[in-house]
């Protein structure tokens, strides 16, 4: 019986935690600017929910601190440093690496599974596709409500997007580089012709790219699987990007940023408080936040009432290197009040920790212009 190799790191839990509380920019020493940590992260996703701020704010306020201010992640769209990428922001220089696949969603031979499913669709659908390139190169940027619905067979789907033809057409010519989204009134997409938004660069190759999104996810991660599950927009998993490791008390096997790690182990790990966003990626993939912070967490805005644990829209808390309660947190803009509905405490707070919560409060609610209640 052939031996499994064995791997080539070995982490306790508190350096797992450090590689990715690191690789996330939540260690004191904050990135220089928006840029800086976008082109870091590789990516922030975007939400319209504003229960308290919305999910792109609040990434950016948890690594920047109070010297954010929402309007320069409008500036940075708007000079094209960042792009709008399936409700993703990315840093404008990678697009290259994503061109390879729009052209292999754009040719769809090789696509199969429910990529293949949603191309046959457009196809099917030509006339409603060109109607729609028509529109935009005549009048564009336009919202999608703006653009006639001349589909022939409807998008079918159990879920919100049931009927919503024009949408889901635009969706998937996103995906095939024909379209991109050029700006966005209140939280609605504008969209436009690609060439018309994207900055002229060459596609790295796709075997290439993906290795090269590989490597860029985990060294925004730290730490991660080789495989995951697979999701429609960004992957959990880096393939062999890095080196293996086994995280001690955590089953299974990882990849890890190599010099993330040697930062760990080589220089003192210098951690502050900051409450996330629950789409910030330190917490995004629940599964990989219960292995190894036993944090358990779940977005809760979707169920009823009676039934949430922690909040509509609870904020995960970070203390140095543990993610250790959550604050459920209302923004009441007419009211000029920061509501504090109830704070969680997974674990025993001491004194540092308490005085920490309630400092990080204060600075949320002074910088979205509000006073603390509660």
């Amino acid at each position: 019986m052939a031996s499994r190799t064995a791997p080539d790191h070995h982490l306790t839990v508190d350096e797992a935690r450090r590689v990715m509380i690191r690789a996330q920019l939540l260690t004191a020493e904050r990135p220089a600017d928006l840029l800086d940590m976008v082109r870091r992260l590789t990516l922030v996703q975007l939400d319209a929910t504003n229960a308290v701020a919305p999910s792109a704010d609040l990434v950016a306020f948890s690594r920047l601190g109070p010297s954010y201010q929402p309007d320069q992640l409008d500036a940075a769209l708007a000079r094209r440093e960042l792009l709008d990428l399936r409700s993703m922001i990315r840093p404008a220089d990678d697009l290259a690496l994503y061109l390879a696949d729009m052209r292999r969603w754009a040719d769809g031979t090789t696509l199969v599974g429910w990529r293949r499913s949603f191309r046959d669709w457009m196809a099917a659908n030509a006339v409603c596709r060109r109607d729609i390139l028509t529109h935009l190169a005549a009048s564009g940027p336009l919202p999608a409500k703006d653009i006639p619905d001349s589909c022939v067979v409807p998008w079918k789907s159990s879920g919100w997007n049931h009927q919503r033809n024009v949408g889901q057409m635009l969706d998937v010519m996103e995906r095939c580089g024909e379209v991109a989204v050029s700006g966005r009134q209140g939280w609605q997409r504008l969209w436009d012709l690609a060439d018309r938004v994207y900055p002229e660069v060459d596609a790295v190759p796709a075997d290439e790219a993906e290795r090269e999104r590989n490597r860029r996810r985990l060294r925004s991660l730290g730490l991660a699987r080789a495989k995951a599950a697979e999701t429609q927009v960004e992957p959990g998993h880096v393939a062999d990007a890095g080196e293996s490791a086994a995280v001690e008390g955590v089953r299974g096997t990882w990849r890890v940023d190599p010099e993330l790690l040697a930062q760990v182990r080589d220089e003192p790990f210098d951690g502050r408080t900051a409450l996330l966003s629950p789409f910030d990626r330190l917490v995004f993939d629940r599964k990989r936040a219960d292995e190894v912070f036993d944090f358990d967490y779940a977005l809760e805005m979707y169920k009823p009432v009676d039934q949430r644990m922690w909040g509509y829209y609870a904020l995960p808390y970070l203390c140095g290197d543990g993610l250790i309660g959550k604050a459920d947190l209302t923004a009441d803009r007419e009211a000029g009040v920061l509501r504090v509905n109830r704070l969680h405490r997974d674990v025993e707070f001491d004194d540092a920790a308490d005085a920490g919560l309630h400092a990080e409060i204060d600075t949320l609610a002074a910088w979205l212009g509000l006073t603390v209640d509660g």
